[in-house]
């Protein structure tokens, strides 16, 4: 997947000029190790020129992997091409893994079977030293582009020569040895040169099992645990109730994550579409990488302060009803609802029987457990309400905001509260005055709690409207 922060393409260029630069350097390395372990007999330079001509091969399916890699996705390939690049690392493991094998099979007959001599001359150590230099330029370029573009295909070449650079070691010392049993006359000495060589495949065996492992579970979606757990961090913004099935898979240098959000039940579309945009920034930068594709599916759900007559009430009004003096019970058989509702504009009591029906459903779709339902129908109230139960609404009202606010760790002076009766159910309206200082965010949050505990206590509570203002 292209990075969409970088339209002009200078990601996929500067991934591959560190490739072909690898590429470069190991055609150089493999070159003189070859001529210089020929001249001399020696297995560990020999082996270490096999070690180079692999680089080579790697390099090459690394430069390939990169350019692949960076294609955008098709038809075809729907995530992207990005796994072209851990195919390109345990193509490098296997190659890797066989040159091992024919590195310990001839160094345990140099060791048992048959003697080579060895010439421990100037050429062979100053090849080394060249040799040591190149690779850990090399790697501090590759794992630098590596870290920077999230590239396993030039972290596993940066791993390649990292290692050159340990079993370059090794080969010097070996030759350190057989130039000493030249010198002090102990020909048993001769034979290090061979224990070199198994000491670099012993490395490569280490490092190349290491990518291996990292390179089939990148391939079978497999990531570490605690990513999962920073995702489902990360995706818990304001708004968000719950982080469900939150999943991660790796493709090359791009993360896929998608993530089941669950949010308020009253929250408007436009507000929940706000939540899912701000959890998936959140994501990205969790994971450290903007390109990220995020995917997320956001849910309704019952938020702690609702309670059953709330979201009676809640789900009367999506049907155009008004629901009052709820009353539920506990039976054996289960849980048991008693209600009445105001139907507005039914002709005759086959509409409203209808209405009411439809209206039931639903309530056992969104209750599990209810077993039995009994609605008293009644056509729409109209009047205002008398002026003591009006009276004892607003002295509840401020009661219950009060007590929220106290709960909550604020202070607000609930005042100007109007009640309405719209259609069977009450219309609330107040001021409360808060700390200036308090953010936005919060202070809408608030309101929200305000609104649910009011639907909870005090009965036909409909349309709720509350201003926030600083204190006079």
């Amino acid at each position: 997947m292209p990075d969409l922060q970088d339209p002009s393409g200078a990601a996929e260029r500067e991934k591959s000029a560190a490739a072909l630069s690898s590429v470069v350097a190991a055609v150089v390395l493999t070159g003189m190790k070859v001529v210089v372990g020929l001249l001399t007999g020696s297995l560990g330079i020999l082996a270490e020129a096999a070690h180079s001509g692999l680089d080579l091969v790697a390099a090459l399916a690394t430069l390939v992997a990169v350019k692949v890699s960076s294609r955008p996705a098709d038809p075809t390939h729907t995530y992207g091409h990005g796994k072209v690049e851990n195919l390109s690392a345990l193509f490098q493991t296997g190659l890797l893994l066989v040159t091992c094998v024919w590195i310990i099979d001839e160094a345990v007959r140099r060791l048992f079977v048959r003697s080579v001599h060895v010439e421990a001359g100037l050429w062979a150590f100053l090849v080394m030293a060249v040799s040591i230099a190149v690779d850990i330029s090399r790697a501090r370029v590759l794992r630098r582009a590596a870290r920077k573009h999230q590239s396993q295909a030039l972290e596993a070449d940066a791993l390649h020569f990292s290692t050159d650079v340990w079993s370059s070691l090794v080969v010097i010392a070996g030759l350190g040895f057989v130039r000493a049993a030249d010198a002090f006359g102990v020909p048993w000495l001769q034979k290090a040169d061979a224990v070199a060589a198994l000491g670099v495949s012993a490395i490569v065996i280490y490092v190349s099992l290491a990518l291996g492992r990292r390179t089939i579970r990148d391939l079978l979606d497999g990531v570490p645990a605690h990513l999962r757990e920073d995702v489902a961090r990360a995706a818990r913004v304001s708004g968000v109730l719950e982080v469900r099935n939150a999943r991660v898979r790796r493709a090359g240098p791009e993360f896929f994550v998608d993530a089941v959000l669950i949010v308020g039940r009253h929250e408007a579309l436009e507000h929940a579409h706000d939540i899912s945009n701000r959890a998936g920034d959140a994501i990205r930068r969790a994971l450290g990488r903007r390109t990220a594709d995020v995917v997320i599916h956001v849910e309704p759900g019952r938020e702690e302060a609702e309670d059953l007559v709330g979201e009676v009430r809640m789900l009367a009004a999506r049907h155009g009803l008004a629901a009052h003096d709820i009353r539920s019970s506990e039976r054996k058989s289960g849980a048991g609802l008693e209600l009445h509702i105001e139907i507005d504009g039914a002709r005759d009591v086959a509409e409203a029987h209808a209405r009411a029906s439809a209206f039931e459903e639903d309530l056992r779709r969104a209750i599990p457990g209810l077993d039995r339902i009994v609605t008293h129908l009644e056509p729409v109230k109209s009047g205002p309400a008398p002026v003591a139960e009006a009276e004892a609404d607003r002295e509840a009202i401020r009661r219950i905001v009060s007590e929220v606010a106290a709960a909550e760790g604020v202070v607000c002076d609930p005042h100007e509260i109007e009640i309405e009766d719209e259609a069977g159910e009450l219309a609330v309206s107040l001021h409360c005055a808060l700390d200036p200082a308090m953010e936005l965010d919060a202070a809408h949050r608030l309101t929200e709690r305000f609104e649910l505990a009011l639907r909870a206590g005090v009965d036909r509570v409909g349309r709720v409207l509350i201003h926030v203002e600083p204190p006079e």
